[in-house]
């Protein structure tokens, strides 16, 4: 039996680039995403044995579902990627306007989510002493940046957290990595929304089948905690 790979956030760029890299070394994927609309392009372009769910991953209990329907699909997860991103929720305001509202609004969308995530697959990969969390983060998490300034915190939470687990996680033969990624990602939906109108925002752009390059050497050789993508013009 084949092993599965859930995308949590599937959409045009990185994520369909994840599922399509891992998909080419046998996984079975399943791609989940807030609606069913592209759900079609999406198994076409994966191809293999792909499964699409529309769920709000940031939602507990819609989360808690469609990992239960996974399995029953697909069956047990080996590995799982997680990188919803929310163009409807608000954009970033720098540090000296926000206040506590707009900092702790990425923790609950962002950061909580995550650890659900963690609470709900993990102790069934350490049982049975294998599997993958990967996470797709912000460089503002690493960096100071003026520009992302009520985003940062909690990227920078994210961030530590991936790396403490990464570091708990040790001679358990489960592995956990972050994706930090400065800029703006080809043929996905922000690159296109951002691309389209005029932010003020600076970036140059990323290759999402170098990054899913990349997330698959260290699903393979689990050595490094964090790979960094970098361009940015004022880090």
């Amino acid at each position: 039996m084949s092993k599965v790979i859930a995308v949590l956030g599937v959409g045009p760029g990185l994520g369909l680039s994840i599922a399509r890299r891992f998909g080419r070394e046998g996984f079975t994927t399943a791609l989940v995403s807030r609606t069913d609309t592209r759900h079609a392009s999406y198994r076409e372009s994966v191809g293999g044995t792909t499964h699409t769910y529309a769920a709000d991953v940031t939602d507990p209990a819609e989360l808690k579902d469609v990992l239960a329907r996974i399995e029953a699909d697909a069956g047990e997860l080996d590995t799982v990627y997680f990188g919803p991103a929310d163009l409807s929720g608000p954009r970033p305001v720098p540090l000296t306007e926000a206040g506590a509202d707009l900092v702790r609004a990425p923790f609950e969308s962002i950061v909580l989510p995550a650890a659900r995530l963690v609470e709900a697959v993990l102790p069934r990969m350490l049982d049975r002493g294998s599997g993958a969390l990967l996470f797709a983060g912000g460089l503002s998490g690493k960096y100071p940046m003026p520009m992302l300034g009520s985003f940062g915190p909690a990227s920078a939470a994210l961030r530590m957290y991936v790396l403490t687990l990464n570091a708990a996680l040790r001679e358990t033969g489960v592995y956990a990595g972050a994706l930090t990624i400065g800029g703006l990602i080809e043929r996905g939906d922000i690159h296109r929304e951002f691309t389209s109108q005029d932010h003020g925002f600076t970036a140059g752009t990323l290759n999402p089948d170098d990054i899913a390059d990349k997330a698959w050497s260290l699903y393979v050789e689990r050595e490094e905690a964090e790979a960094e993508f970098n361009a940015m013009a004022a880090v």
